[in-house]
């Protein structure tokens, strides 16, 4: 049992370490939660508002916008 409390002591230890490395260059830790777009629901989702723009009057309008602000280059 104590080989396993070292080991987490270790572990806790690095990554103290680390975060305090990544303070000292000038960072700061940032958790952020975004869809999983592995899911059927976020393919789905995806889908029903495509279709919702395809549909719209707006459409022409819509995707002449989309494609002003992408950059295809980078894709």
């Amino acid at each position: 049992m104590a080989a396993t409390s070292d080991r987490k002591q270790s572990s806790r230890k690095k990554v103290c370490n680390y975060r305090e490395r990544m303070r000292a260059r000038g960072l700061r830790p940032v958790q952020i939660w975004v869809p999983d777009t592995r899911t059927a629901n976020f393919a789905k989702e995806a889908h029903r508002q495509s279709l919702a723009v395809a549909k719209s009057a707006c459409e022409r309008k819509d995707q002449a916008f989309i494609d002003a602000v992408t950059d295809h280059d980078k894709a």
